[in-house]
């Protein structure tokens, strides 16, 4: 068991899917959002922080957002976390992995070194997934290059997972992905092929 925080900007999702429509966007920010925590949810407790109460399955524990940028963000989740007497390791999942299973996460729990923690990078060095043994261990450290950062903060293991690594940033990643995405992100898609048709 372990515990997931997923944060989520929740609105104005995705600028990089323009042309998509903003309704489009948001559609398949929370599509992504509900396959993240479908796998979540069989991991262990979990903790989604947004600037607003998304459609949550029930157990699930909305945290509200900080407004201070992605890290702040992690930090209140995993804060919540704590404070609710969830289990480590903690892992930080950011919701447009719309790929990930629970055996990924699994993957990336059991992957932690002792006193340390487990990174699953993107392909553009930035930071998809973290796996920590202390919620101490984490320091807001996104951006480019992230994921170097990260591992720094103490003994760490690098997972390449494929479910874990790719990310959704546009249209052009979400075909690519088509064939593992999420059942609520493969109808989203289907939904504005149809439309684009």
């Amino acid at each position: 068991m372990a515990s997931v925080v997923v944060p989520f900007r929740g609105t104005d999702p995705k600028r990089r899917l323009d042309p998509v429509s903003e309704r489009d966007r948001l559609r398949l920010a929370e599509a992504m959002l509900g396959d993240v925590l479908e796998a979540a949810t069989a991991v262990g407790p979990v903790f989604v922080v947004a600037p607003r109460e998304p459609v949550l399955p029930a157990g699930v524990t909305y945290v509200p957002d900080p407004h201070r940028g992605q890290g702040a963000a992690v930090r209140a989740g995993l804060d919540a976390a704590l404070t609710a007497g969830a289990p480590a390791p903690y892992l930080v999942v950011n919701a447009d992995l719309p790929c990930v299973t629970a055996r990924d996460l699994l993957a990336l729990a059991g992957a932690v070194p002792d006193g340390g923690l487990a990174l699953a990078p993107a392909v553009d060095g930035t930071t998809n997934a973290l796996a920590l043994t202390d919620v101490q261990l984490f320091e807001p450290c996104y951006g480019p290059g992230s994921a170097g950062r990260f591992a720094a903060l103490g003994p760490s293991l690098r997972v390449d997972a494929p479910n874990l690594m790719d990310d959704v940033d546009t249209l052009a990643d979400l075909s690519r992905l088509a064939s593992r995405l999420g059942p609520r992100s493969r109808r989203v898609l289907d939904a504005l092929r149809e439309k684009a048709a």
